[in-house]
């Protein structure tokens, strides 16, 4: 029997599959870890920093901007969770899913960067308090208002939608048993309307 050498395969030294995947998911799990701690002590201060450069100390600006904060970047990215949601079972739908899921997440960034200031524990978290209590007096609570309104708002846009598709539904329904009843040959008239 006579073999090619051309077709055999060679064997492949190294690590097996199974360990080059779990490598790597180690060293992005540190690299997770370092980045919370990094980010843990800068974005609290950051973000506080930031929002009370808009307040600019001022109590109608600071509530104005949590309102606005609130109801936005709440509102919208329930929204966008519940569209991916209502879409995750269409055909070629996983891209548009993953899409929307990720701008939720991008636009609900406020509301999570105030989230590390008001609840976190951190020594960071606690100069961010201190820079809002002074340069955006009203803006925690605002924004804690404004996300209540935002949930609000989101139910009722889909419970409209739900009704509005019901609707539909029934409408459809009621043209196919009205397309059943119609007479069937061209001799007969429909009854007349009253």
């Amino acid at each position: 029997m006579v073999t090619d050498a051309s077709t055999t395969v060679p064997a492949k030294s190294g690590l097996p599959p199974w360990a080059r995947k779990a490598i790597w998911a180690g060293v992005i799990a540190v690299a997770l870890v370092v980045a919370y701690f990094i980010l843990a002590a800068f974005l609290p201060r950051w973000w506080a920093q930031s929002v009370g450069s808009l307040s600019s100390g001022s109590f109608s600006r600071g509530i104005t901007w949590g309102l606005l904060y609130g109801v936005v970047c709440t509102g919208v990215p329930l929204l966008l969770f519940y569209f991916a949601w209502r879409s995750r079972h269409r055909a070629h739908a996983r891209i548009w899913v993953i899409s929307l899921l990720v701008l939720g997440v991008v636009v609900a960034i406020p509301n999570l960067l105030t989230l590390t200031v008001v609840l976190g524990n951190s020594s960071a978290a606690h100069a961010g308090e201190r820079t809002l209590d002074v340069d955006a007096p009203g803006f925690r609570g605002a924004s804690l208002w404004g996300a209540i309104i935002g949930t609000l708002l989101f139910a009722a846009a889909v419970f409209l939608h739900v009704r509005y598709r019901k609707r539909g539904a029934e409408v459809a329904k009621l043209r196919g048993d009205l397309h059943q009843r119609e007479p069937q040959s061209s001799g007969e008239s429909p009854a007349p309307e009253m």
